[in-house]
């Protein structure tokens, strides 16, 4: 089962793509204070709202979803890259829709269980 969630603020303004396919993205790095010092994790949503390219640096947010590792050509090699694949990312002021993403997720975990 491969679920992640992190709570965290943007390090910088949302960052919205069309790819090739025509599919549009959303991109964020999100900050997660954690032991020690913070760690700045990738995220990518597809199909995201409009309302998602206008999070802003420094808006808290939770972010359910999972890891992916991606394989690309750069420069003549082989690169690779690790970040969260978003299923839904919610400013984390929305406390009903928090705990109700927060319930699916672990509901997810269990059912592999």
């Amino acid at each position: 089962m491969n679920v992640v969630v992190l709570r965290g603020r943007l390090a910088r303004p949302a960052e919205e793509r069309v790819l090739p396919s025509g599919d549009r993205l959303v991109g964020f790095e999100v900050t997660v204070d954690g032991p020690g010092r913070a760690e700045t994790v990738p995220v990518v949503w597809f199909g995201a709202p409009p309302s998602a390219a206008g999070y802003d640096v420094d808006a808290q947010v939770v972010v359910v979803g999972r890891v992916r590792r991606r394989f690309f050509r750069a420069g003549g090699a082989t690169a690779s890259r690790t970040e969260v694949v978003a299923e839904v990312v919610l400013p984390a002021g929305h406390a009903k829709r928090v705990t109700a993403a927060l319930r699916e997720a672990a509901a997810k975990v269990e059912a592999t269980g």
